[in-house]
């Protein structure tokens, strides 16, 4: 059984938007101890590492699903071919991708076992890009604000659409980009299920390396609370 095969709900993913494979790891590492399902090799760590940031995650991890955040645009057979020889179960393609390479991860993603998450980002409207990705079969949505976006014009949040954006989708959706502690605590209730914890909530979102404090405690409270957080 692979997996991905039975998924329940909520799932908490921890993002290693980090740029060394042995912090990644050694966070990673405090995250599973914490009760964190899934694990991200952020893009940051795949810039850096490349896939041996999947491969090193793979090895010290062997039972949790591992998210390689490509952010995939073009060549999209080929890349997920890639990260799942390298141990990955999900890749990432980004919704403002031609259809074609879209296509081409989903084709991929059923001859290698790994499923698929679409990437809003930067689309004109996230609503109807994230309905267009689930037509062309992708698993999951990524309701998507990014760093930059957010750095250009303050106060956007992926929170603003993600009811309309949850409501329009038939398949699992995660809110991504400058979450609260309380907002990513929330996302369940919304009907969000896959939560994301990262930058800047454990990572230091603009130098991307550790966050300072306890992490342990920190990562338990909210696993905790995002599994106690009811779900409609």
């Amino acid at each position: 059984m692979g997996r991905l095969d039975q998924l329940t709900f909520p799932i908490v993913q921890l993002s290693l938007d980090l740029t060394s494979l042995e912090e990644a790891i050694d966070t990673a590492a405090v995250a599973v101890e914490a009760g964190v399902d899934w694990l991200e090799a952020g893009t940051p760590l795949l810039l850096a590492e490349g896939l041996h940031a999947v491969e090193g995650l793979r090895r010290r991890f062997p039972d949790h699903p591992i998210v390689a955040d490509l952010k995939t645009m073009d060549g999209g057979y080929l890349e997920a071919e890639m990260m799942a020889g390298a141990g990955a179960d999900v890749v990432v393609v980004m919704g403002r991708a031609h259809e074609a390479t879209i296509r081409r991860v989903v084709a991929a993603g059923r001859d290698f076992g790994v499923k698929v998450m679409g990437d809003n980002l930067g689309a004109e409207d996230r609503v109807e890009c994230a309905v267009w990705m689930e037509s062309l079969g992708v698993d999951f949505i990524v309701h998507h604000i990014g760093f930059d976006e957010r750095g250009m014009i303050p106060g956007l949040s992926p929170m603003d659409e993600l009811d309309d954006v949850v409501r329009a989708v038939s398949i699992p959706v995660q809110a991504v980009g400058g979450l609260s502690v309380e907002q990513a605590i929330q996302c369940p209730a919304h009907g969000a299920p896959l939560v994301v914890i990262g930058a800047p909530l454990v990572i230091d979102g603009a130098a991307f390396r550790p966050a300072g404090g306890e992490l342990f405690p920190v990562l338990r409270r909210i696993c905790d609370e995002i599994r106690r957080t009811p779900m409609p």
